[in-house]
């Protein structure tokens, strides 16, 4: 029987329910299993008109992984610029256009993507990628050594946070309010969470990061805002706007995806065991590992586009001016491309999930996320030879992220078990 410590209450929505499901509510996502609608969309209406409710309009489900690819890939009949999730795009459009890279499309993304490389190549990530595998070890040590943590507060909230914060060269003293805002502005810890909690914390950011950047072109230093606020495009330097918006958009990313599926990744360790003992015993690697985590935990839900012309997928017309939102939490688990999707299997070969995106918005941060993600399951294997839950886990509240806010984990060390620092 499955251990109850492990499952937060979430009930089985049936695909029968389909048309009383609200796909933009956060309730919805954090209080309800999916699973069997998401199958039978992909099996029986993979191209979904999700009906307007409460004065907000309607917009499409894409459901299977070829389409959501596809989408993907095609940012000029499916353009980002007018929002790339359900808040913005249901919210009239995202002022962010044109100049954050996620929300930007054609040239301008090409050019602002290849500034932004310069610092996430793995040879430019190597100090921090060391700076991560040290973190990773202490931050593991003392949960095992303590016998008893909550995995989410104190380890995986730790490292991310602490990788973008030294690319983005966020002084220590103001770390702990950083990962405070970022985790209020795309979900909520509470189920009485409200937009106007969200709307508060990101114009947090957004400040911070303004005042970052002003400092910044005054006295640059070796970070991403110095290299954004001295980059030019087009012979113009990026504004003060665009600098701001990037580390914004850097600092949301950088740190929600890589925690979401640590935490979601203990959790299906502790489900499964005999994947654990495959982990422990190196019968799989931890690359292998790292992937299958990131495809079970899927912690970017959906993304979010608009179609700039007619546009025929699946047999339904989707009008230029509609919305498209493409489900990577349905593509990741497509019987089409991925045997028994179901099963959570840390040898899996291929597996081309898409977590990261697909196309011209691949994910900047995938060789940093792989990193830090693979850093922690590395520590755990080494040093624990047993993981428990040790209390009810929380899930988080949004339309945008899954995962969980919470997870207690009871820790039993390996014999020869020595405290990192000893």
């Amino acid at each position: 029987m499955m251990n109850p410590l492990l499952n937060p209450v979430r009930t089985h929505a049936a695909p029968d329910e389909l048309p009383q499901l609200d796909l933009a509510s956060p309730h919805l996502h954090a209080e309800r299993d999916l699973t069997d609608v998401f199958r039978h969309l992909r099996d029986e209406d993979p191209v979904y008109w999700h009906p307007e409710r409460d004065d907000r309009p309607g917009f499409w489900v894409v459901s299977r992984y070829q389409d959501v690819a596809r989408i993907f890939r095609d940012n000029k009949r499916f353009t980002s610029e007018r929002g790339n999730v359900l808040e913005t795009l249901l919210g009239g459009g995202d002022s962010a256009g044109g100049k954050m890279l996620a929300v930007t499309d054609g040239d301008r993304h090409k050019a602002l993507r290849n500034i932004m490389l310069k610092a996430f190549s793995p040879k430019a990530l190597s100090v921090i990628v060391d700076s991560v595998r040290r973190a990773a070890d202490r931050l593991v040590s003392a949960a095992v050594e303590s016998g008893e943590c909550d995995f989410a507060g104190d380890v995986a909230a730790r490292i991310p946070l602490g990788a973008v914060c030294d690319l983005l060269g966020v002084p220590e003293s103001d770390r702990a309010d950083v990962l405070s805002l970022t985790s209020a502005a795309l979900s909520s810890d509470h189920e009485d969470g409200t937009p106007a909690d969200a709307f508060e914390a990101k114009n947090e950011i957004l400040l911070y990061f303004a005042g970052l950047a002003a400092e910044r072109r005054d006295t640059p230093h070796n970070d991403v805002v110095s290299l954004l606020a001295a980059s030019e495009i087009d012979g113009e330097h990026l504004d003060d706007v665009e600098v701001m918006l990037n580390c914004y958009s850097l600092i949301l990313g950088g740190d929600e995806t890589s925690r979401l599926s640590m935490i979601g990744g203990a959790r299906a360790l502790m489900e499964q065991p005999e994947q654990w003992k495959a982990l422990k015993s190196g019968d799989v690697t931890v690359e292998s590992a790292v992937e299958e985590v990131l495809r079970w935990t899927t912690p970017a839900l959906h993304a979010g586009r608009t179609a700039e012309e007619d546009v025929e997928v699946e047999g339904r017309t989707i009008r230029r001016g509609d919305i498209v939102t493409i489900w990577n939490s349905s593509a990741n688990f497509d019987e089409r491309v991925f045997t028994e999707p179901g099963v959570f299997d840390l040898a899996r070969k291929p597996n081309k999930h898409l977590t990261f995106a697909y196309g011209p918005h691949f994910c900047l941060g995938a060789y940093l996320a792989r990193m830090e993600i693979g850093a922690v399951l590395d520590g755990c294997r080494r040093m624990a030879a047993r993981m428990e839950p040790a209390g009810p886990a929380k899930a988080i509240y949004s339309n945008f992220l899954s995962g969980l806010s919470t997870q207690p984990v009871r820790f039993e060390p390996e014999p020869d078990f020595v405290p990192a620092g000893s």
